[in-house]
């Protein structure tokens, strides 16, 4: 039987629109995730850093706790990493803006985050999106971490909860390790939606020094559907995404991280489709899972599918 995770996807974004529902006409709709045989989906709650990002977030919360009342759907719990019939969900926080606005008292965020990790189970949390907020600077930005980034990473230590280096500028990302190593805390990380920048150029994707940093730290690294993350014309060079990443020893680190979205509604039209129809939606897990096969192995097929998820959960709770 097919078994698909997937590390990203902004559905819960998608169904804070006017008459949106999960079935929607979204790339990641639940009927689309149950067709592409996904077992755990983690759904990204998202906030741009400005006034109202908090709140956006409870909403998104409310929408996820919402899905769990659907036929079949589920939370996934990363304490004993088990599957079950159907389809997993387990939350994340995609930018901490949506912890605590640029002009809150820092402590509103551990409380905020507090709240969160009381009514949902949270895979990681991103301190930044694209562009720099309170806590450090994100892809588009040359900025490091911030005192604010410091603070909410210590308040993270030991809670299982990894931070997550795909929206992070090379300097926050730097940061952020180093911080870590130098406070000897006990945090994962991990890129839950990001491909290989040696393969294809763009600040997006991860340098090889952060692909061999995430391995050594046990990490997951999520493959990223976005034709403007693979190849602006090929679709079929992430298959070289997969196999540069090997060649830097992440055979045991690779997952799904499809950041599939509502594109049809984002600003940015003269862009439109976002995603090759190869890789259009949650159905299309099979099909890469056939050419991984044939280009690689049934081994690896699986675990990039889903054994390497299953086995970070496995190693992060010790199970």
């Amino acid at each position: 039987m097919e078994v698909n995770f997937d590390l990203h996807c902004d559905l819960t974004a998608y169904l804070l629109q006017p008459n949106s529902s999960p079935t929607g006409d979204v790339r990641c709709s639940v009927d689309k995730l149950f067709t592409g045989h996904v077992k755990m989906q983690v759904m990204a709650f998202y906030s741009a850093t400005a006034k109202g990002s908090v709140d956006e977030v409870r909403q998104q919360l409310k929408r996820y706790r919402s899905l769990l009342n659907l036929p079949g759907v589920y939370e996934f719990c990363p304490e004993n990493a088990e599957l079950q019939e159907g389809l997993g969900i387990i939350a994340a926080v995609e930018n901490a803006s949506g912890l605590c606005e640029e002009d809150q008292p820092i402590e509103d965020a551990f409380k905020n985050l507090d709240w969160l990790i009381s009514q949902a189970k949270i895979m990681y949390v991103g301190l930044t999106h694209h562009l720099e907020n309170r806590f450090g600077g994100g892809n588009f930005t040359q900025t490091g971490l911030k005192d604010d980034g410091k603070r909410l990473i210590e308040y993270l230590d030991g809670r299982k909860i990894a931070v997550d280096l795909s929206h992070t500028s090379d300097q926050l990302a730097y940061g952020i390790l180093n911080f870590i190593d130098q406070n000897n805390l006990d945090i994962p990380v991990l890129a839950s939606h990001s491909n290989m920048r040696a393969v294809f150029d763009h600040n997006r994707n991860l340098p090889d020094e952060l692909v061999t940093e995430i391995i050594n730290r046990s990490g997951l690294i999520g493959l990223n559907f976005v034709k403007y993350f693979i190849n602006l014309e090929n679709h079929n060079e992430i298959y070289r995404h997969i196999e540069h990443a090997i060649k830097l020893g992440a055979e045991d680190h690779l997952c799904f991280g499809a950041d599939f979205f509502d594109d049809k509604s984002h600003p940015e039209q003269d862009r439109y489709p976002f995603f090759f129809p190869e890789f259009g939606d949650s159905t299309a897990y099979s099909t890469i899972n056939s050419r991984i096969s044939d280009l690689f192995s049934d081994e690896l097929k699986e675990k990039i599918s889903h054994r390497n998820a299953l086995c970070y959960f496995k190693r992060l709770h010790k199970i």
